[in-house]
């Protein structure tokens, strides 16, 4: 009795699951229609490896124009004929062996993926992108929907950004792979990125993580450009509260252009009559920043007219006036940056903290306040190459350098200046816990800068041949030293 019991009761559960069963999967909405809530697979739109590059545009527009979550599943190549744009509230999830190849069937084109608000300077918050791989097929162009931004991959006004797992092997000579700039709140992890200009470029924006990233770049690897060229960045300002760390800079047997990680620095002036400016000076006038536009030619234009209008490009006085930003800012630089378990395969310089001041740019016009960068800090970077080539090569007013837990060869620290201000400040360097495996004698510090003042301590280091020895050359400064390393110990 008690087993026919238990046979009653269950039979009501048995047959729900007989019903639940039975039910016929839901069937997937037609190509161009709205797709149900929850995760939205591309396909659905259209998007395929065996559709052109315009159909896939636009078949890939009306599944991210769905927002919440869209994956492209099947493994293929997807070529894509233009920009595709990303609004709030998106997360775009590529499987593997899944590429988008840049082709031209209506024009050439910069940016493959870029945010909708990057159009009208409105925030775009929460977007993710993983997985993407992108082949630039040679469409490496500068057709500027916003002017100065030029990444294959490109932000421009975003909160609440994630990069995961992206790839691009043949960056070309125009074009970042990552173009960020004016944002708050972005990671940008797992990223190999090979070709000719910078992997990672950000502009201005207020905290980020760059991580687990693996470049082979004739430019910059990481550029940290709080200003820069003209046609550099659309907005200027400073980079601050961030970490870079777990990268590879690899060698490729080419001479390199840039570094590891620019850090770039600028500051302007009010705008003022007879000033006499050159391509890419910035002015703040009527509560804007101007820039000027121009070739790189070396010549300076006085400026008699002041520039006013609200947007756009203006020529006056045979100076062509951009309109950079409406929120005001005299000063751009980068502070409170770690950079940290760093692996510099390739002999160039590391590290670079500069002003341009040559014909491309003058990052500090006579007179501006002084942008001194604030605490940087390298910790665990190692050196893996043997040539004589600058750690940090140091052209701008800095006040704190921590160096700590670092493998040195033979890579000195060089302050440099460019004749670009009559006073660098002082600053201030503290170096503990690193290896030095440069044999003889090492240019551990020099300097060239007149009046410069620098202050070096150093403790708990090692040295691994018994006939090493550091120098410092304070050239026309001054340095002051506190030393556990030999050549320096008093």
């Amino acid at each position: 009795m008690k087993l026919l019991h238990i046979a009653l009761l269950l039979l009501p559960l048995a047959a729900g699951l007989v019903s639940v069963r039975s039910q016929p999967a839901p069937a997937a909405p037609a190509a161009g229609s709205v797709a149900p809530a929850g995760f939205v697979n591309a396909a659905h739109f259209g998007f395929s490896p065996d559709t052109s590059g315009l159909e896939n545009m636009k078949a890939l527009q009306r599944a991210v124009d769905q927002t919440g979550t869209i994956i492209v599943s099947q493994p293929g190549t997807y070529k894509v004929a233009g920009t595709v744009f990303l609004s709030s509230h998106t997360s775009l999830i590529f499987g593997h062996n899944v590429f988008l190849k840049k082709i031209d069937e209506q024009g050439a084109f910069s940016h493959v993926l870029l945010n909708k608000g990057a159009l009208t300077k409105t925030y775009d918050e929460h977007i993710s992108v993983e997985g993407l791989s992108i082949i630039v097929n040679g469409m490496d162009v500068r057709k500027f929907l916003v002017y100065g931004l030029h990444g294959q991959l490109a932000f421009f006004y975003v909160k609440d950004l994630r990069i995961e797992r992206f790839r691009c092997l043949d960056i070309g000579k125009l074009q970042y792979g990552i173009h960020v700039c004016t944002f708050e709140d972005i990671v940008i992890n797992d990223v190999i990125l090979q070709g000719d200009k910078d992997g990672v470029h950000l502009g201005r924006g207020k905290r980020f993580t760059i991580s687990r990233g693996t470049f082979r770049t004739y430019d910059d690897a990481v550029a940290l450009n709080a200003h820069d060229y003209d046609v550099g960045n659309p907005e200027l300002g400073w980079i601050e509260d961030g970490v870079v760390e777990n990268c590879h800079d690899l060698a490729d047997g080419k001479k390199p252009v840039g570094y590891f990680c620019r850090i770039l620095a600028g500051a302007w002036i009010d705008w003022q009559a007879g000033m006499e400016v050159q391509k890419s000076d910035t002015v703040v006038a009527h509560g804007r920043l101007y820039r000027v536009f121009g070739s790189p030619d070396g010549k300076r234009y006085p400026s008699t007219t002041q520039p006013a209008h609200a947007s756009g490009s203006q020529v006056l006085d045979g100076i062509t006036w951009v309109v950079v930003q409406n929120d005001v800012t005299y000063t751009a630089g980068v502070r409170n940056v770690v950079f940290r378990d760093i692996f510099l395969g390739k002999p160039r310089i590391g590290f670079s903290v500069h002003f341009d001041n040559d014909r491309f740019s003058r990052s500090y016009y006579p007179g501006a306040k002084v942008p001194q960068q604030e605490q940087l800090t390298f910790d665990n970077i190692r050196v893996l190459h043997d040539q004589r080539k600058e750690f940090l090569s140091i052209g701008t007013p800095v006040d704190v350098l921590t160096i700590a837990n670092c493998s040195f060869r033979n890579s000195r620290i060089d302050f440099h200046g460019n004749k670009a201000m009559p006073d660098y400040g002082r600053t201030k360097i503290n170096l503990y816990g690193c290896v030095f495996n440069q044999p003889g004698t090492m240019d551990l510090l020099m300097n060239s800068v007149p009046n410069k003042e620098i202050v070096l301590k150093t403790s708990s280091n090692l040295e691994f041949h018994d006939d090493f020895s550091a120098k410092v050359s304070p050239g026309p400064g001054r340095i002051t030293v506190d030393s556990d390393l030999t050549g320096l110990k008093r």
